[in-house]
Protein backbone atom coordinates (compact mmCIF):
# COMPACT_ATOMS: atom_id res chain seq x y z
CA UNK A 1 0.00 0.00 0.00
CA UNK A 2 1.38 3.31 -0.96
CA UNK A 3 -0.14 6.56 -1.84
CA UNK A 4 1.35 10.24 -1.30
CA UNK A 5 0.62 12.23 1.72
CA UNK A 6 2.63 12.73 5.15
CA UNK A 7 4.16 10.28 7.71
CA UNK A 8 2.29 7.44 6.54
CA UNK A 9 2.35 4.53 9.73
CA UNK A 10 1.68 0.60 8.48
CA UNK A 11 1.19 -2.50 10.58
CA UNK A 12 0.81 -6.16 9.27
CA UNK A 13 -1.68 -7.44 12.74
CA UNK A 14 -3.17 -10.98 13.11
CA UNK A 15 -6.60 -11.96 13.95
CA UNK A 16 -6.62 -15.15 15.29
CA UNK A 17 -9.60 -17.62 15.14
CA UNK A 18 -11.16 -19.18 18.42
CA UNK A 19 -12.94 -21.72 19.93
CA UNK A 20 -15.82 -22.21 22.03
CA UNK A 21 -14.59 -25.12 24.44
CA UNK A 22 -17.90 -25.11 26.11
CA UNK A 23 -21.63 -23.13 25.18
CA UNK A 24 -24.55 -22.87 27.13
CA UNK A 25 -27.84 -21.15 25.87
CA UNK A 26 -29.75 -20.10 28.84
CA UNK A 27 -33.45 -17.94 28.57
CA UNK A 28 -33.74 -15.17 26.26
CA UNK A 29 -33.20 -11.87 27.73
CA UNK A 30 -35.75 -8.71 27.31
CA UNK A 31 -33.05 -7.19 24.65
CA UNK A 32 -34.07 -9.98 22.21
CA UNK A 33 -30.22 -12.05 22.47
CA UNK A 34 -30.14 -15.35 24.89
CA UNK A 35 -28.08 -15.17 27.90
CA UNK A 36 -24.93 -17.51 27.66
CA UNK A 37 -22.50 -19.24 29.55
CA UNK A 38 -18.97 -19.93 27.21
CA UNK A 39 -15.32 -20.26 27.46
CA UNK A 40 -13.58 -19.15 24.55
CA UNK A 41 -10.13 -20.12 23.60
CA UNK A 42 -7.91 -18.40 20.66
CA UNK A 43 -6.32 -20.65 18.44
CA UNK A 44 -3.22 -20.58 16.18
CA UNK A 45 -5.27 -20.06 12.55
CA UNK A 46 -5.68 -16.34 11.83
CA UNK A 47 -6.66 -13.60 9.42
CA UNK A 48 -3.86 -11.24 8.80
CA UNK A 49 -4.89 -7.37 8.07
CA UNK A 50 -2.50 -4.91 6.47
CA UNK A 51 -3.07 -1.24 7.92
CA UNK A 52 -1.87 1.82 6.71
CA UNK A 53 -2.78 5.33 8.54
CA UNK A 54 -1.76 8.99 7.38
CA UNK A 55 -2.63 11.77 9.44
CA UNK A 56 -4.88 14.33 7.59
CA UNK A 57 -8.10 16.98 8.13
CA UNK A 58 -10.49 14.43 6.37
CA UNK A 59 -11.26 11.15 7.67
CA UNK A 60 -11.08 8.00 4.44
CA UNK A 61 -11.70 4.67 4.91
CA UNK A 62 -10.61 2.35 1.68
CA UNK A 63 -10.90 -1.78 1.84
CA UNK A 64 -7.99 -3.05 -0.56
CA UNK A 65 -8.93 -5.55 -2.57
CA UNK A 66 -12.39 -5.87 -1.35
CA UNK A 67 -12.60 -9.92 -0.31
CA UNK A 68 -16.62 -9.36 -0.90
CA UNK A 69 -17.40 -9.61 2.00
CA UNK A 70 -21.13 -8.47 2.93
CA UNK A 71 -21.25 -5.32 5.58
CA UNK A 72 -16.99 -6.12 6.44
CA UNK A 73 -16.83 -5.69 9.95
CA UNK A 74 -12.95 -4.31 9.48
CA UNK A 75 -14.31 -1.19 7.54
CA UNK A 76 -17.45 -0.78 10.84
CA UNK A 77 -14.42 -1.16 13.32
CA UNK A 78 -12.29 1.31 11.36
CA UNK A 79 -14.99 4.69 11.58
CA UNK A 80 -15.91 3.60 14.97
CA UNK A 81 -12.14 4.13 15.73
CA UNK A 82 -11.84 6.94 14.38
CA UNK A 83 -14.98 8.86 15.38
CA UNK A 84 -13.77 7.59 19.42
CA UNK A 85 -10.40 8.68 18.44
CA UNK A 86 -11.40 12.10 16.66
CA UNK A 87 -8.10 11.65 15.27
CA UNK A 88 -9.07 12.33 11.22
CA UNK A 89 -6.51 10.75 8.51
CA UNK A 90 -6.95 7.95 6.08
CA UNK A 91 -6.58 4.25 6.57
CA UNK A 92 -5.93 1.84 4.23
CA UNK A 93 -6.89 -1.94 5.18
CA UNK A 94 -6.29 -4.86 3.46
CA UNK A 95 -7.61 -8.05 4.51
CA UNK A 96 -6.21 -11.65 4.07
CA UNK A 97 -8.70 -14.36 4.83
CA UNK A 98 -7.40 -17.61 5.94
CA UNK A 99 -10.53 -18.40 8.36
CA UNK A 100 -13.47 -19.90 7.13
CA UNK A 101 -16.27 -17.66 7.22
CA UNK A 102 -20.04 -18.70 9.43
CA UNK A 103 -18.41 -21.31 10.68
CA UNK A 104 -18.05 -20.34 14.74
CA UNK A 105 -14.65 -19.60 14.52
CA UNK A 106 -15.46 -15.73 15.51
CA UNK A 107 -13.29 -14.89 12.19
CA UNK A 108 -15.20 -11.26 11.25
CA UNK A 109 -15.08 -10.36 15.24
CA UNK A 110 -11.34 -10.71 15.27
CA UNK A 111 -10.58 -8.80 12.26
CA UNK A 112 -12.74 -5.64 13.87
CA UNK A 113 -10.86 -6.48 17.14
CA UNK A 114 -7.23 -5.93 15.22
CA UNK A 115 -8.71 -2.84 13.35
CA UNK A 116 -9.47 -1.55 16.61
CA UNK A 117 -6.63 -3.00 18.40
CA UNK A 118 -4.11 -1.19 16.09
CA UNK A 119 -5.40 1.73 14.83
CA UNK A 120 -4.79 3.63 18.01
CA UNK A 121 -0.96 1.99 18.02
CA UNK A 122 -0.69 3.85 14.44
CA UNK A 123 -3.01 6.98 15.06
CA UNK A 124 -0.97 8.29 18.29
CA UNK A 125 -4.30 8.29 20.46
CA UNK A 126 -4.99 5.88 23.70
CA UNK A 127 -7.98 4.81 23.97
CA UNK A 128 -9.25 3.12 27.03
CA UNK A 129 -10.15 -0.37 27.41
CA UNK A 130 -13.53 0.37 28.24
CA UNK A 131 -13.97 2.22 25.47
CA UNK A 132 -12.75 -0.64 22.86
CA UNK A 133 -14.48 -3.19 24.86
CA UNK A 134 -17.72 -0.73 24.09
CA UNK A 135 -16.75 -0.15 21.14
CA UNK A 136 -16.49 -4.22 20.18
CA UNK A 137 -20.36 -5.15 21.37
CA UNK A 138 -21.47 -2.74 19.23
CA UNK A 139 -19.92 -4.37 16.49
CA UNK A 140 -20.57 -7.99 17.31
CA UNK A 141 -20.91 -10.10 20.44
CA UNK A 142 -17.52 -12.34 20.49
CA UNK A 143 -15.42 -8.83 19.39
CA UNK A 144 -14.43 -8.21 23.12
CA UNK A 145 -12.94 -11.14 23.49
CA UNK A 146 -10.68 -10.46 20.81
CA UNK A 147 -9.51 -7.28 22.85
CA UNK A 148 -8.02 -10.07 25.42
CA UNK A 149 -6.88 -13.61 23.81
CA UNK A 150 -6.12 -16.84 26.03
CA UNK A 151 -9.12 -18.54 27.76
CA UNK A 152 -11.78 -16.15 29.39
CA UNK A 153 -15.33 -17.11 30.14
CA UNK A 154 -17.99 -15.09 28.22
CA UNK A 155 -21.42 -14.42 30.16
CA UNK A 156 -24.38 -12.76 29.22
CA UNK A 157 -24.17 -11.89 25.51
CA UNK A 158 -20.63 -12.94 25.53
CA UNK A 159 -19.91 -9.69 26.21
CA UNK A 160 -19.11 -9.88 29.87
CA UNK A 161 -15.49 -11.85 30.10
CA UNK A 162 -13.75 -13.29 32.86
CA UNK A 163 -10.05 -14.09 32.10
CA UNK A 164 -9.44 -17.53 32.93
CA UNK A 165 -5.65 -19.25 33.52
CA UNK A 166 -3.78 -20.08 30.20
CA UNK A 167 -4.32 -24.01 29.51
CA UNK A 168 -1.21 -25.84 27.59
CA UNK A 169 -1.21 -25.08 24.27
CA UNK A 170 -2.58 -28.50 22.79
CA UNK A 171 -3.19 -29.28 19.36
CA UNK A 172 -6.37 -29.61 17.92
CA UNK A 173 -7.34 -30.98 14.34
CA UNK A 174 -10.04 -28.43 13.02
CA UNK A 175 -12.53 -29.82 10.57
CA UNK A 176 -14.48 -26.90 8.23
CA UNK A 177 -17.49 -28.68 6.86
CA UNK A 178 -18.47 -25.85 4.21
CA UNK A 179 -21.86 -25.80 5.46
CA UNK A 180 -23.75 -22.47 6.45
CA UNK A 181 -25.71 -23.12 9.87
CA UNK A 182 -28.52 -20.20 10.30
CA UNK A 183 -27.86 -18.99 13.82
CA UNK A 184 -31.54 -17.24 13.99
CA UNK A 185 -32.60 -20.57 13.16
CA UNK A 186 -30.41 -22.67 15.91
CA UNK A 187 -31.45 -20.03 18.56
CA UNK A 188 -35.19 -20.69 17.71
CA UNK A 189 -35.25 -24.55 17.60
CA UNK A 190 -33.18 -24.25 21.46
CA UNK A 191 -35.32 -21.48 22.52
CA UNK A 192 -38.64 -24.45 23.58
CA UNK A 193 -36.50 -26.39 25.61
CA UNK A 194 -34.56 -23.64 27.76
CA UNK A 195 -36.61 -24.41 31.02
CA UNK A 196 -35.70 -22.76 34.55
CA UNK A 197 -34.82 -26.40 35.45
CA UNK A 198 -32.71 -27.12 32.59
CA UNK A 199 -30.71 -23.51 33.11
CA UNK A 200 -29.92 -24.62 36.78
CA UNK A 201 -28.36 -27.83 35.48
CA UNK A 202 -26.54 -25.80 32.75
CA UNK A 203 -24.66 -23.42 34.52
CA UNK A 204 -23.96 -26.09 37.57
CA UNK A 205 -22.46 -28.15 34.51
CA UNK A 206 -20.53 -25.01 32.99
CA UNK A 207 -18.89 -23.96 36.46
CA UNK A 208 -17.83 -27.42 36.87
CA UNK A 209 -16.29 -27.60 33.68
CA UNK A 210 -14.85 -23.97 33.89
CA UNK A 211 -13.50 -24.91 37.50
CA UNK A 212 -11.82 -28.28 35.18
CA UNK A 213 -10.79 -26.62 32.29
CA UNK A 214 -7.10 -27.09 32.67
CA UNK A 215 -7.58 -31.09 33.76
CA UNK A 216 -9.65 -31.49 30.44
CA UNK A 217 -12.91 -31.22 31.98
CA UNK A 218 -16.67 -32.84 30.10
CA UNK A 219 -17.92 -30.00 28.29
CA UNK A 220 -20.77 -29.08 26.32
CA UNK A 221 -22.73 -27.32 23.09
CA UNK A 222 -25.96 -26.70 23.31
CA UNK A 223 -26.60 -26.17 19.70
CA UNK A 224 -25.36 -29.46 18.66
CA UNK A 225 -28.58 -31.00 19.41
CA UNK A 226 -30.45 -28.75 16.98
CA UNK A 227 -27.97 -27.95 14.70
CA UNK A 228 -26.73 -32.05 14.39
CA UNK A 229 -30.85 -32.65 13.79
CA UNK A 230 -30.72 -30.43 10.88
CA UNK A 231 -27.03 -31.59 9.74
CA UNK A 232 -26.62 -35.00 10.31
CA UNK A 233 -23.19 -34.76 8.66
CA UNK A 234 -21.87 -32.57 11.46
CA UNK A 235 -22.43 -35.92 14.07
CA UNK A 236 -20.74 -38.09 11.48
CA UNK A 237 -17.63 -35.87 11.56
CA UNK A 238 -17.71 -35.31 15.09
CA UNK A 239 -18.10 -39.32 15.35
CA UNK A 240 -14.91 -39.31 13.60
CA UNK A 241 -12.66 -36.70 16.15
CA UNK A 242 -13.84 -39.31 18.62
CA UNK A 243 -12.78 -42.28 16.83
CA UNK A 244 -9.37 -40.63 15.52
CA UNK A 245 -8.80 -40.06 19.85
CA UNK A 246 -9.57 -36.88 20.52
CA UNK A 247 -9.73 -36.59 24.10
CA UNK A 248 -12.78 -34.65 23.62
CA UNK A 249 -14.79 -33.54 20.45
CA UNK A 250 -17.76 -30.58 20.02
CA UNK A 251 -18.69 -27.87 17.43
CA UNK A 252 -17.77 -24.93 17.97
CA UNK A 253 -20.14 -21.56 18.08
CA UNK A 254 -23.75 -22.29 16.57
CA UNK A 255 -21.47 -24.23 14.04
CA UNK A 256 -20.35 -25.70 11.74
CA UNK A 257 -16.73 -26.39 12.35
CA UNK A 258 -15.49 -28.98 14.21
CA UNK A 259 -12.42 -29.47 16.65
CA UNK A 260 -10.71 -32.11 18.36
CA UNK A 261 -8.41 -32.01 20.75
CA UNK A 262 -5.50 -34.14 21.47
CA UNK A 263 -2.28 -35.09 23.97
CA UNK A 264 0.67 -33.90 21.52
CA UNK A 265 1.37 -32.84 17.70
CA UNK A 266 1.98 -36.60 16.71
CA UNK A 267 -1.16 -37.77 18.28
CA UNK A 268 -2.65 -34.68 16.33
CA UNK A 269 -1.22 -35.33 13.05
CA UNK A 270 -2.15 -39.27 13.04
CA UNK A 271 -5.64 -38.23 13.54
CA UNK A 272 -5.43 -35.34 10.61
CA UNK A 273 -4.52 -38.35 8.51
CA UNK A 274 -7.21 -40.34 9.90
CA UNK A 275 -10.10 -37.90 9.10
CA UNK A 276 -8.71 -37.03 5.60
CA UNK A 277 -9.86 -40.07 4.46
CA UNK A 278 -13.41 -39.51 5.56
CA UNK A 279 -13.80 -35.80 4.10
CA UNK A 280 -15.61 -35.12 1.29
CA UNK A 281 -15.53 -32.35 -1.69
CA UNK A 282 -15.08 -28.69 0.21
CA UNK A 283 -14.71 -30.13 3.67
CA UNK A 284 -11.39 -29.27 5.09
CA UNK A 285 -9.06 -30.39 7.94
CA UNK A 286 -6.18 -29.12 9.45
CA UNK A 287 -4.18 -28.94 12.83
CA UNK A 288 -4.19 -25.72 15.19
CA UNK A 289 -2.67 -25.02 18.92
CA UNK A 290 -4.24 -23.33 21.57
CA UNK A 291 -2.66 -19.95 21.73
CA UNK A 292 -2.42 -18.55 25.45
CA UNK A 293 -2.98 -14.88 26.66
CA UNK A 294 0.46 -14.24 26.71
CA UNK A 295 1.34 -15.66 24.00
CA UNK A 296 -1.72 -13.77 21.83
CA UNK A 297 0.25 -10.81 23.39
CA UNK A 298 3.84 -11.33 22.42
CA UNK A 299 2.15 -11.38 18.58
CA UNK A 300 0.69 -8.73 18.77
CA UNK A 301 3.69 -7.14 20.50
CA UNK A 302 5.50 -8.46 17.39
CA UNK A 303 3.46 -7.14 15.34
CA UNK A 304 3.45 -3.38 16.73
CA UNK A 305 6.74 -3.40 17.57
CA UNK A 306 7.73 -0.08 15.63
CA UNK A 307 4.52 2.11 17.29
CA UNK A 308 4.02 0.97 20.43
CA UNK A 309 5.35 1.19 24.23
CA UNK A 310 6.93 -2.96 25.18
CA UNK A 311 4.38 -4.41 27.56
CA UNK A 312 1.61 -2.38 27.31
CA UNK A 313 -2.16 -3.60 27.22
CA UNK A 314 -3.84 -2.55 25.11
CA UNK A 315 -1.03 -1.79 23.03
CA UNK A 316 -0.33 2.01 23.68
CA UNK A 317 0.99 4.04 20.62
CA UNK A 318 4.87 5.53 21.29
CA UNK A 319 3.98 8.19 18.47
CA UNK A 320 1.37 9.50 21.65
CA UNK A 321 1.83 13.25 22.32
Amino acid sequence: MSRSGSSPRRARVPALAKLNLDLRVLAKRPDGYHELRTVFQTISLADSIEIEFSPGRASRIELLDDPGIPNNLVVRAAKLAMEAMRAPGRIDLRLIKRIPMGAGLGGGSSDAAAVLLALPALAGRRLRFETLAGLGAELGSDVPFFLLGGAAVGIGRGTELFPLPDVAAAPAVLVAPGIHVDTARAYAELSPGLTSESQQNKIFSFQSHAWNLSAGGPAGNDFESVVFARHGRLAVLKRELVRAGASYAMMTGSGSALYGLFSGREEASRALRRVGQVLREREKALVVSLVSRARYRRMWGRALAEHTIPGTWPPQSRHER
